[in-house]
C-alpha cells in the first residue's frame, strides 16, 4: 500500500475541486494539469524575447551544426546540406537543378562540381574546354575572386548563423510542438508573418527548425556540438587556377 501524505490528497482535491468550478463555468468537458514544461530545461516558461537570446546564445557557443534545407534569396533557390564549425565546412549546395560541393579548411576554399557547372555538356554528354578538366575536381577558389565570397558564405558558420536565426517583427510565443520526436517552444516573429523558429526544450535551447519570413525557405538544424572531420583532398584531385576561376 502506497502512503499518500495528507498535504498532497488535500492539494490535489483542491486542484480537481477548483478544475471542476471552471469546466463547469466554461462549457469544457475536461481539464487537463499536465504542464507543459516538467521535466524541460525550462526556455518555454522564458518571454519570446529570452528565448530568442538564449538560443542565438547556444547556437554560437556549440562548436558543430548539420544544416539543412532550402533558402531564397535574390530570386534564387538554394538546397543546402552543410556540416559547419569554427574553421571550416563540408557540404553541398543545389541551385537551378545544379549541384556542388563545398570544402572549407581554414581560409582555404575549394569547389567541386561536375562539367554541367562549370560549361557546356554535349549531347553525348561529353563536356569541353575547361569543364573537362575541372569535372569532378576539386577546385581552389582563390580569395579575390568573387565566387569566393558568394560560396564562402555558405561555410561560415557564425556569417550563417547570425543571418538566419532572425525573425522579423514583434516576437510572440507560438505553443509546445516536436522537431524529429524533440519538444520544442515556438516562437515568431510578427504572428508568423516574420518567420517562426523552434527551439528545443531538452537539453541545451538549440534551434531546431527555422521557417523564414516570405516563404523564403525552410531550414532544419540538427547534430549540435557533433565533431566531423575535415581532410586536405589529394592532390591528384586538386585543381589551382591561380588568381582567378574559369567562367562558369
Amino acid at each position: 500500500m502506497t502512503v499518500i501524505p495528507q498535504g498532497r490528497t488535500r492539494r490535489t482535491t483542491l486542484t480537481g475541486v477548483l478544475c471542476a468550478v471552471v469546466v463547469a463555468g466554461t462549457g469544457l468537458t475536461g481539464c487537463s494539469q499536465e504542464d507543459p514544461d516538467a521535466g524541460t530545461n525550462g526556455v518555454g516558461r522564458l518571454s519570446a524575447q529570452q528565448i530568442q537570446a538564449r538560443t542565438r546564445s547556444a547556437a554560437e557557443s556549440a562548436d558543430a551544426v548539420h544544416l539543412s534545407g532550402n533558402v531564397v534569396s535574390g530570386g534564387r533557390t538554394y538546397r543546402l546540406d552543410m556540416r559547419l564549425k569554427s574553421d571550416g565546412a563540408t557540404g553541398s549546395v543545389t541551385s537551378g537543378g545544379v549541384t556542388f560541393g563545398l570544402l572549407r579548411i581554414g581560409e582555404q576554399l575549394y569547389l567541386k562540381a561536375g562539367a554541367e557547372f562549370w560549361g557546356q555538356v554535349d549531347d553525348n554528354g561529353r563536356a569541353s574546354g575547361a569543364a573537362e578538366k575541372l569535372d569532378g575536381k576539386y577546385v581552389k577558389v582563390p580569395q579575390g575572386d568573387p565566387a569566393y565570397k558568394r560560396f564562402s558564405g555558405f561555410t561560415d558558420k557564425d556569417v550563417l548563423l547570425d543571418g538566419l536565426l532572425t525573425l522579423h517583427g514583434t516576437l510572440s510565443k507560438d505553443g509546445h510542438h516536436k522537431q524529429s520526436g524533440v519538444r520544442t517552444i515556438r516562437i515568431t516573429g510578427g504572428k508568423g508573418t516574420g518567420g517562426t523558429l523552434d527551439v528545443s526544450l531538452e537539453g541545451r535551447p538549440y534551434p531546431l527548425r527555422l521557417v523564414r519570413a516570405g516563404g523564403a525557405g525552410t531550414l532544419i538544424f540538427s547534430d549540435w556540438g557533433k565533431e566531423f572531420p575535415l581532410e586536405q583532398p589529394e592532390k591528384s584531385e586538386t585543381v589551382d587556377y591561380g588568381k582567378q576561376l574559369p567562367t562558369s
